[in-house]
């Protein structure tokens, strides 16, 4: 009974703590992608013929309650990083044991750019082979009107989503899973089926392309341990995502 009573404290509070930081943050997402999909599947149109947008205005007859709305879109969503942040630091663990420590910036950003052109490349191919096949939507990258913010604001979009999901659904969950004892093949394809999830909103081909994705992610944080080249991969994606949809959108006819 003691040793039972003591693998329970053991790991409890990590599985406890990890299901809470979903609960708040990428998992309520995947819920809400997930009913996004069902909503798509029934009604009378194709995936195909359907459009998901993923930085739009709230208020585009008001420019500047729209900038308001958009910073404070990615202030809120940086909230459960805090809460990650706050939970490293009062385990005595701090950022550092998800390895965002500064220790290794170049070859971080090495590590992070090799995989933004090996994913990217591979994500756009696959992209437009999952739309001609009906398995996604049309996304519409951005939508916002032109005004001397908008590339900041876009730029500061692909860097709040590479934080939020790379520290929350990569480095914090497989961390917290393996103090929680979860074998780390198990922990990694978990964690890409929730990175899968809450991209369902763009279809199939989202949750197919981001589960490949989380899962090669997975397997090279257990190998590097560190935190920062997906953050750094994940941000060079969007941003040129982001950035180039905005700048080309009116002048590039092959791209859905």
């Amino acid at each position: 009974m003691k040793q039972l009573g003591s693998a329970r404290v053991t790991w409890w509070p990590w599985l406890a703590e990890l299901v809470v930081v979903l609960w708040v943050s990428l998992g309520a997402s995947a819920l809400v992608a997930l009913l996004r999909l069902l909503d798509r599947l029934t009604i009378d149109r194709p995936l195909a013929d359907q459009t998901a947008t993923i930085v739009g205005s709230a208020t585009p007859d008001r420019p500047l309650l729209d900038l308001a709305f958009q910073l404070a879109g990615i202030v809120i969503a940086l909230g459960p990083v805090a809460l990650v942040w706050y939970l490293l630091r009062r385990s005595g663990e701090g950022m550092a044991g998800l390895g965002l420590d500064g220790t290794r910036p170049g070859r971080d950003a090495a590590r992070g750019l090799a995989l933004a052109v090996l994913v990217g490349g591979v994500g756009l191919l696959f992209y437009l082979v999952a739309f001609e096949l009906g398995l996604s939507v049309r996304i519409t990258a951005v939508t916002a009107e032109a005004f001397w913010w908008t590339t900041p604001l876009l730029i500061a979009e692909a860097l709040q989503n590479a934080i939020v999901e790379e520290v929350i659904i990569l480095g914090y969950f497989l961390h917290r899973s393996g103090q929680a004892g979860v074998p780390a093949t198990a922990a990694v394809v978990a964690a890409a089926l929730v990175r899968g999830t809450f991209h369902l909103y763009q279809g199939f081909g989202g949750f197919i392309g981001n589960l490949v994705m989380g899962l090669l992610f997975g397997y090279l944080f257990l190998r590097w341990k560190r935190t920062g080249p997906f953050i750094i991969a994940h941000f060079a994606i969007d941003a040129v995502a982001f950035v180039g949809y905005f700048a080309l959108r009116d002048s590039v006819d092959w791209l859905p």
